[in-house]
């Protein structure tokens, strides 16, 4: 759709203000309505004992010191922690001032982190900030910034004191519509991942909400569109998030933000929801999960999640079959560290009761399995009558992928909300982490994941170290993968590595791993290859007898293997998570020899008995 277009029905249609946010008539209602909501009740008591916490101390300062350290030393999470509070804090004073006018000392509080925002030497984070550059940088959070100060001024403008409004949209003006206008195009705006659709979905929303010139306005919004069909364009038809549920939350979240503000201020009329791939992108949430808030995390993802209640009641309302999840699930208000503007606000505004069921004792998601063909993920969550759920995935796909783990024929199995064979997820964000060393660490790298070690050798990183699917099935009884891997190591002299996965559902699962390795006879290296068997798991595996190892957590694993041919080998480790903290674990490593042109088959079967 061009600017015309867009245009002709900006004109003829477009609406502002509070009733693209809500259908309540006046501030005043929408206050009374949420006030009155059962089930938002714990969520706004969440959020004024956090507007309260934050009103004890001064709003705090993003210091020259704190900025220039990630420049110095890599390092992120000091200037990031105090920037994602000053968010938490506008989120925060702005919603109890909305909900609370009454109490003044809401009210200034959120004109004052207005300002103080206004007043901040870049929106964007270091990281993401170019010195020098002959532009201004436009990176997530610069374009989260607009959208959330264009949201507040929607909200409460008629009680914004008239500098402040006229800073805000100033600042707006300046730092997001003027470069992307006059000097764009930026690199994200073809990019096939969140930021595509965080930035411009950000922008645009902005621009519905603070532009007045439909002429501006619709140049706007082409290239938004733009930029979101390059979104879409990195997903397949199976609606699979490469990058993990988190991505999935963050970046689709804010397509399906962008897309209905755009949905009502044009009546209808451009309606983004409207393709079979949105759709199926929409499903992807209840495909993922393994049991309660327990999740497939390949990639930068975290093991567990909570659920934004009101983006999944807006993709309810779009699509019946996107299930609204269980209301224990509902992410707290604190669990959002960036403290994100857009689906805070939503959370309220978007759940309805009507649509929230508890399940109390009953299992949280139904018994599901599911191929899917473009990422080559395999997902299996069984659910039995006595209320316990078992669950597997196991990926294919390529080592270029989004947030990209070097993880082809990794797996993981789950039970009752625990992870048995785990995945670690993400590591924490410094310059290293998406720098020459990324595969160097544990997280990323072949190493840390359950895969095989051929002579010391991992899977590479890049599109052509990939998997090819020689089988895929999933029935009521037995779910089955099969993958060639030899692709995805460099100068092992492999010829054939095929992993099989076979997860029976029978009363206590079982999954049974074989891996077949052959080496060629034209290798000019030693007759005998040395190949470990690598599995992750977050508890402590101990040796039953020989043959056989115990893991155990609420429930009992045991894993049978051919001592023959195998020597097990444990090893406790730990690194840094994703928010700076220990974490430990073990790599359970079995260790054998190939000879060439021999297959060396391994065979290892791992039984839930309890």
């Amino acid at each position: 759709m061009n600017r015309d277009q867009i245009a002709t029905i900006v004109e003829r249609r477009r609406k502002r203000g509070l009733a693209l946010l809500a259908p309540d008539s006046s501030i005043e209602l929408l206050a009374a309505r949420l006030h009155s909501s059962k089930d938002n009740r714990s969520l706004l008591d969440e959020m004024k004992a956090e507007a309260d916490h934050f009103g004890q101390t001064p709003d705090p300062e993003l210091t020259y010191d704190l900025f220039r350290l990630y420049g110095d030393t890599g390092e992120r999470l000091a200037y990031e922690k105090i920037y994602f509070e000053r968010r938490k804090r506008l989120n925060a004073f702005v919603i109890m001032a909305l909900l609370e006018p009454q109490h003044s000392g809401y009210e200034m509080a959120a004109w004052n982190i207005v300002w103080s925002i206004c007043n901040e030497f870049t929106w964007c984070l270091p990281a993401h900030y170019n010195e020098g550059a002959v532009r201004p940088d436009i990176d997530l959070f610069a374009a989260e910034t607009a959208f959330a100060l264009s949201e507040v001024k929607a909200l409460l403008g008629e009680r914004m004191p008239a500098l402040l409004k006229a800073k805000l949209t100033d600042e707006v003006e300046r730092r997001i519509f003027l470069p992307f206008l006059e000097q764009g195009p930026y690199g994200w705006e073809t990019a096939d991942h969140n930021w595509s659709a965080v930035c411009a979905g950000s922008i645009g929303a902005a621009a519905l909400h603070l532009m007045d010139d439909s002429a501006r306005l619709s140049a706007v919004l082409e290239r938004v569109l733009g930029s979101l069909a390059c979104y879409l364009s990195g997903f397949g038809e199976d609606g699979a998030c490469a990058e993990g549920y988190l991505y999935w939350q963050y970046g689709f979240g804010y397509y399906v933000y962008f897309a209905e503000l755009l949905k009502t201020a044009t009546s209808g009329e451009i309606d983004l929801f409207a393709a079979n791939k949105v759709k199926e992108i929409a499903l992807f949430q209840q495909k993922c999960f393994t049991s309660g808030s327990m999740v497939v995390n390949f990639s930068d993802s975290p093991a567990s999640s909570g659920i934004f209640m009101g983006l999944s009641c807006c993709l309810h309302k779009e699509y019946e079959e996107v299930a609204v999840p269980d209301a224990s699930l509902r992410a707290s208000y604190a669990a959002d560290h960036c403290g994100r503007w857009a689906p805070a606000i939503r959370n309220l505004l978007w759940t309805q009761e009507e649509w929230l069921t508890s399940s109390g004792d009953k299992a949280m998601w139904p018994s599901e399995s599911y191929y899917l063909p473009d990422v080559r993920w395999l997902l299996s969550r069984n659910v039995k009558e006595d209320g316990a759920v078992y669950s597997f995935a196991a990926k294919g796909g390529h080592n270029d992928e989004p947030h990209n783990h070097n993880d082809l024929g990794h797996f993981m199995v789950h039970a009752d909300g625990q992870a048995y064979l785990a995945d670690l997820g993400s590591g924490k964000y410094t310059a290293h982490y998406f720098g020459p060393e990324r595969y160097t660490l544990w997280c990323n790298g072949s190493q840390g994941h359950s895969v095989p070690i051929i002579d010391d050798h991992y899977q590479k990183s890049g599109v052509t170290y990939r998997s090819e699917v020689v089988e895929a099935a999933s029935g009521d009884d037995m779910d089955k993968l099969i993958l060639e891997l030899s692709s995805a190591y460099e100068d092992t002299g492999l010829e054939r590595l095929e992993r099989s996965f076979s997860w029976n559902k029978e009363a206590l699962p079982r999954l049974v791993l074989t891996d077949t390795f052959l080496f060629g006879m034209n290798d000019n290296r030693s007759s005998e290859r040395a190949v470990t068997e690598r599995f992750i798991t977050l508890l402590s595996p101990t040796q039953d007898r020989e043959g056989r190892i115990l893991i155990e957590g609420k429930r009992k694993l045991s894993l049978t293997y051919d001592p023959s041919v195998w020597t097990p080998v444990v090893t406790a480790r730990s690194d840094i998570d994703h928010f700076g903290v220990e974490r430990f674990w073990h790599t359970l490593d079995f260790h054998a020899t190939a000879v060439k042109a021999k297959p060396l088959i391994g065979t290892f079967v791992f039984q839930f008995e309890s």
